[in-house]
């Protein structure tokens, strides 16, 4: 089959190198610099995913985010919740085709700077005229960063909200953290307007890590991301189930 590239030349990468803190646990925990290892054939995997879906019929999934969304930690690229949720979704009479824009590193801002333009400039779904579902996960990595764009977080999730298109599936932050419930009440507003709809990761996300922890033990491994799809399965049947303007 042949390929078609994602619109702007976009190639799930976000154009900033990994942090100083990273790069240095990295040189002396191999088990942080495996998972460091991981990010960049991660990254042309998904790139080289999307341009073939691109040329697949069927309704389509756009997924929007970060490493947990490329599946950073997994013990394969496609290895990590997005596929096991799709596998779910389809063993249950949903197939889907995945668009994955998400970028290791990627911020609120990058997601509004960099993948929004490319979601928005999507060709047409091949061999059908539902609309495309798109999901969310974003917010970890401000926090992460701390300082002005830990601060920034809950005005980067209004213009989040408000860019969005209507109906898209967003997860919730589940950090304990000013930031992140300043973000979160945006995200709940929003869902009370009925313009988007929540993944609460706070409530129904992962209660434990034990066992389900990467080498670098910040991004899940296979079982941790199984855990994070979850969630994900009766909201995004509710989404593919209700008719479009239902």
């Amino acid at each position: 089959m042949s390929t078609t590239p994602l619109p702007l030349g976009y190639e799930n990468r976000t154009g900033r190198g990994r942090g100083v803190l990273t790069r240095a646990l990295g040189s002396v925990l191999p088990g942080v610099r495996a998972v460091n290892d991981q990010v960049e054939p991660y990254a042309r995997a998904w790139t080289a995913h999307n341009a073939r879906a691109l040329r697949t019929p069927g309704r389509r999934w756009v997924v929007l985010g970060d490493s947990m969304s490329q599946g950073v930690g997994a013990s394969a690229w496609d290895a990590g919740w997005v596929d096991q949720l799709a596998a779910r979704l389809a063993a249950r009479g949903h197939p889907l085709v995945v668009v994955n824009l998400s970028a290791t590193g990627a911020r609120t801002p990058d997601l509004l700077d960099q993948q929004l333009p490319v979601l928005a400039a999507l060709p047409p779904a091949v061999g059908t005229d539902q609309p495309d579902l798109v999901t969310v996960m974003v917010g970890s990595n401000d926090l992460f960063a701390g300082g002005a764009t830990r601060r920034g977080l809950p005005d980067a999730f209004a213009r989040l909200v408000a860019a969005l298109p209507r109906g898209a599936v967003v997860a919730t932050l589940p950090q304990p953290r000013e930031a992140a419930r300043r973000a979160n009440r945006h995200l709940e507003e929003a869902a009370a307007r009925g313009e988007l709809t929540l993944v609460d990761l706070r409530r129904d996300g992962p209660s434990s890590w034990r066992g389900r922890l990467a080498s670098d033990f910040f991004h899940p491994n296979d079982a941790g991301y199984a855990e994070m799809a979850k969630p994900f399965v009766p909201v995004m049947l509710r989404a593919l189930e209700t008719p479009a303007g239902g």
